[in-house]
């Protein structure tokens, strides 16, 4: 070779490995494909970043082989022909996900029919409870031990159900969930659901503080894995049409079809899936139409008009966040506790302990029947600000106790609608003293119980999109999403400097414990 052609051979050499990574795929390490799949139906989506490196290693390869004459082929043709195989495995990943997005439709109006029937059931519940009370205080102390024994056994049977048929029904299943999708766990048998769906009306209908996202979020996931099952798909597949069920249950739980696409993304899978997407999508698609035919389409709660907020109140949303952030941390260690108080007792049995929480909850019923429940009335009263100060202290008081009791009895039952309630009672509070404190600055107390809400849910669940568009589509609201974002901000911020888990992330831990047990049987 000539001089003046030495200084190619590198560029020719360069351009003959940059061909060569273009066609077999990216270099340095990159794990083979063949290791990550498990079947061509069930690929998973590539990393975004190995893919864009593909593509951009295969246009410079292309690029520098119009300067370099050694490595173009004479007649001009591909080095490596053209695979047949390749089209027909992008023609299998097309028709899988086509079927993927069926089967999440039929999914989520499944999950749509039982979340609704689970709520106006709960309805019932309620209002039954209450007339109970009312016909007992004309029985003075028999219709006292009326009401605390009809709590006892109700919550008494629930938990009988949980521990006979389905251990991992107890508690909220969202944990039981997210560690179903981490691979930690098995799927639970389809013998959850219906556990779930009369245990749970058993346990907050006879009030607990308890809420019916829990239940429906696990139940949309049971349905999900029925699906699966009956339809043979693999585990990628299950996945996927699980992580789609569980977000149609929340969604179906308070009426917010975009906070369980959120609830997907942000809490169960933690990151954005495209077929994950798709699949909730479908669900949600279904789930919300089935669920408002039984249910109506107005939001959960009412709120009067709310002016947009000034930019001189922006300190006092972000203090407002700080606070949050602490009772987050607060509320966490103390259901926690609580929690752990009742594993000391494992030598009673679990149907006595519910038992004596229930008695525990229908004596509070007998003096304050407002107080017990998932209690949607009064995150109700704090948005329109009935209460008066000293009576929504004690209601805050007594609510966050009972709370953290009400979940140690082991029964199903969720913690989002009580943490809204205390986010709504705290917000109400200190909106109504900062109305005292600066008189001059036309200050709405039921615009800080909005943003309360979705500050206490961001500081114990630390998933603050989720709450920001939970708490919108529930009240109809969108014109404090500006203060909330700060208030989510200082709420998300203090208790990962404290060092304070994630309630969802703990509770995980129990159910990974649950699980040792239940296979040492």
């Amino acid at each position: 070779m000539s001089p003046e052609a030495a200084p190619d051979e590198p560029i020719a050499a360069w351009c003959a490995m940059a061909a060569f990574d273009a066609q077999s795929g990216p270099r340095f390490g990159a794990p083979s494909l063949g290791r990550v799949v498990r079947s061509p139906a069930c690929r998973p989506e590539g990393r975004f970043f190995d893919q864009v490196g593909s593509i951009l290693l295969g246009t410079f390869a292309g690029d520098f082989g119009k300067d370099c004459p050694l490595r173009r082929p004479r007649d001009h043709r591909p080095a490596v022909d053209h695979n047949p195989d390749d089209d027909r495995q992008v023609a299998d990943e097309r028709r899988s996900l086509l079927g993927l997005a069926a089967m999440a439709l039929i999914v989520g109006a499944a999950t749509g029919c039982v979340g609704a029937i689970f709520r106006l059931l709960l309805a019932h519940a309620d209002r039954l409870r209450d007339a109970m009370i009312a016909w007992a205080h004309g029985h003075a102390v028999w219709g006292f031990l009326i009401v605390i024994g009809a709590c006892a056994v109700a919550t008494l049977v629930a938990a009988w159900m949980v521990r006979k048929f389905s251990p991992h029904a107890s508690g909220s299943g969202i944990p039981h969930v997210e560690a179903v999708l981490r691979e930690e766990i098995p799927p639970a048998p389809f013998g959850l659901v219906p556990v779930k769906f009369f245990g749970g009306i058993l346990a907050i209908g006879s009030g607990l503080a308890l809420g019916r996202e829990g239940p429906t979020v696990q139940m949309g996931a049971g349905i999900a894995v029925l699906a699966a099952r009956a339809s043979r798909l693999c585990w990628a597949d299950s996945r996927v049409l699980l992580a789609a069920g569980a977000g149609a249950g929340l969604a179906t739980a308070f009426n917010a079809p975009i906070a369980g696409l959120v609830f997907v993304l942000e809490e169960l899978v933690q990151k954005f899936e495209h077929r994950v997407a798709v699949a909730a999508l479908a669900a949600l698609a279904t789930a919300i139409p089935v669920a408002r035919l039984l249910l109506g389409d107005a939001p959960d709660f009412h709120i009067g008009p709310l002016s947009y907020p000034g930019a001189e109140s922006a300190p006092l949303f972000l203090t407002l966040g700080g606070i949050a952030g602490l009772l987050a941390v607060a509320y966490n260690r103390t259901l926690l506790a609580t929690i752990a108080v009742r594993d000391r007792f494992a030598g009673l049995p679990i149907e006595l302990r519910a038992g004596l929480i229930g008695a525990s909850v229908g004596m509070l019923a007998w003096f304050a029947p407002e107080l017990v429940g998932g209690g949607d009335q009064i995150t109700q009263w704090a948005l329109i600000g009935h209460e008066s100060v000293g009576v929504l202290v004690f209601a805050f008081l007594i609510r966050f106790g009972l709370g953290a009791l009400s979940y140690a009895a082991g029964t199903p039952g969720g913690l989002f609608a009580p943490l809204l309630v205390l986010g709504a009672q705290s917000g109400l509070l200190f909106g109504m003293a900062c109305h005292l404190a600066f008189p001059a600055l036309s200050i709405q107390p039921e615009a800080f119980a909005l943003v309360g809400m979705a500050a206490l849910f961001t500081g114990i669940v630390r998933a603050p999109v989720t709450g920001i568009v939970l708490v919108a589509e529930m009240t109809g609201n969108v014109t404090m999403l500006l203060p909330m974002l700060g208030a989510c901000f200082m709420a998300m911020l203090l208790p990962m400097l404290l060092g304070n888990a994630p309630i969802y992330d703990s509770l995980r831990e129990h159910t990974l414990r649950l699980e040792r047990k239940i296979r040492q049987r």
